[in-house]
């Protein structure tokens, strides 16, 4: 696929037409600027995107997002939409990493009084929120207790203590999914999960301590309790062993459910069930108990970062309220209206964030106005922004936006090009605090294997699917 092959609807717009491949059910629409698609062109991302768009019950069109890559079956930055009741769900089209997340809280602790505290800072936070590959939590419960996790979400943690009221209305769905059933999750994944809570893992997952650098739109900047000059604090984690085992389970079972329903399919890493079939039903179960883990392990992870906030400040200023809560990786139940039609479908993010806009009654009362807060990491080093959702998205890409910066290099060319020691030297030589649990997993998720996230931000928000709040610069990095 060419440039030249794309139709050009505007500057950050592009289409891809049915009439491409006989059996595409949908358009394939892609906001990107031209330099961002010379970069997509260099994967099988966009490929990917047009194999998506023969999945059964889709309506509208396949969206793909500026930080698009290649994933699997399913690009990386999609959001796909099928109609209920017969629509598919794949969960391919979700991820391994089910609700994969972002959280942001946000303090009144001015950069200029932290300074010297922030080597104190790093050092507690990577004490209390472990990090690293298959590491064990905070936590280690039963399995009888996991299956009220895996049921109840923040709604669980709430009643141990370990969030507030205020964190469930600031989390996408109160932190809790209606509809999970631990039954349907394997006993592999129940035991993968349940010495994992609250922890970091590995990987793109990170927790950054980031300053108000700039604001752009100060009455909703307000409204979520962003100050210039004060810290910030991101967590990016997902539902660890536990959601990865879920989604592997599915994708081997879902096999057999294609030739059982006659889906026919260009990539079989695209397996799907329709939404009505008792296989589609039991995934949909699955996959709503592995976000709610998501949703409690990362509320575990912002308990202790507040624990470590607390400690090293002292002060009424270190506590940290929370933002908003926003997932990417989800399979959601939502209606749209599509070609003029209220539509009930269902919204397939991967790598893709809900951005609903003003007026959604989904939003707690406080963001109605400005619509549901957006977060965009970027890499480490880079800044990283805060959006809003906006009607233009609700009209024109299922209330979605961006994820992130996006992967320009793979993993094993970012650890070739790239020496971890190195990395950490120039990010300290720049004022930005680093713990990392290996050089080479610091030197995989390197600036330079990322795209330009400001341009990433600048495209959607000149799309109108987004707008922009504010802008955060790091101080302190803690990765897997």
């Amino acid at each position: 696929m060419n440039i030249e092959n794309l139709i050009r609807i505007s500057a950050t717009e592009w289409e891809i037409p049915t009439l491409v491949r006989a059996d595409m059910r949908v358009p394939v629409r892609l906001f990107a600027t031209r330099e961002l698609l010379e970069q997509i062109l260099d994967d099988k991302s966009i490929e990917q995107a047009i194999n998506a768009a023969t999945l059964p019950g889709l309506v509208g069109a396949v969206i793909v997002m500026p930080d698009m890559h290649q994933g699997y079956g399913f690009p990386i930055g999609g959001v796909a939409a099928t109609e209920l009741p017969h629509g598919v769900i794949s969960p391919g089209a979700i991820g391994y990493d089910i609700n994969c997340g972002v959280r942001l809280l946000a303090s009144g602790i001015e950069i200029e009084s932290a300074r010297g505290h922030m080597d104190t800072l790093a050092t507690l936070l990577d004490h209390y929120c472990p990090s690293g590959v298959g590491k064990a939590g905070t936590l280690k419960v039963s399995i009888k207790e996991l299956d009220q996790v895996l049921r109840d979400g923040s709604r669980w943690a709430m009643k141990k203590v370990y969030a507030s009221e205020a964190d469930l209305a600031h989390t996408e769905e109160m932190g809790r999914l209606e509809g999970a059933d631990p039954a349907q999750v394997s006993e592999r994944a129940k035991s993968r999960g349940r010495e994992q809570i609250g922890s970091l893992g590995a990987g793109n997952h990170f927790i950054e301590v980031d300053v108000v650098d700039e604001i752009f739109d100060e009455k909703a900047a307000a409204v979520m309790g962003l100050r210039k000059g004060c810290l910030t604090l991101q967590i990016h984690s997902g539902s660890r062993g536990l959601g990865h085992q879920v989604c592997t389970d599915y994708v081997q079972q879902f096999q057999s459910a294609v030739r059982k329903y006659n889906i026919v399919l260009p990539d079989r890493e695209l397996v799907c069930a329709p939404l009505d079939s008792p296989e589609g039903q039991s995934y949909l179960g699955a996959m709503r108990a592995a976000a709610n883990y998501a949703f409690v392990n990362r509320q575990l992870l912002a308990h202790s970062a507040r624990r470590a906030f607390e400690e090293t400040f002292k002060s009424r200023d270190a506590h940290l309220h929370l933002v908003y809560d926003i997932t990417h990786n989800m399979g959601k139940i939502e209606t749209h209206e599509i070609d003029g039609r209220r539509v009930k479908v269902c919204v397939h993010r991967k790598g893709a964030t809900r951005a609903f806009g003003p007026g959604s009654p989904e939003l707690p009362a406080e963001y109605r106005a400005i619509g549901q807060p957006v977060m965009v990491p970027g890499s480490m080093g880079t800044a990283s922004w805060v959006l809003v959702g906006t009607q233009g998205s609700m009209q024109r890409s299922f209330g979605s936006s961006c994820h992130g910066a996006g992967r320009v290099m793979s993993r094993s060319r970012a650890k070739k090009e790239v020496r971890g020691d190195e990395l950490r030297r120039q990010l300290e030589s720049r004022g930005i605090e680093v713990r990392a649990g290996s050089l080479s997993g610091l030197a995989e998720e390197a600036p330079q294997a990322y795209k330009d996230v400001d341009m990433v931000v600048e495209t959607v928000c000149q799309a109108g699917i987004a707008r922009k709040v504010a802008r955060l610069k790091p101080v302190a990095v803690i990765k897997g």
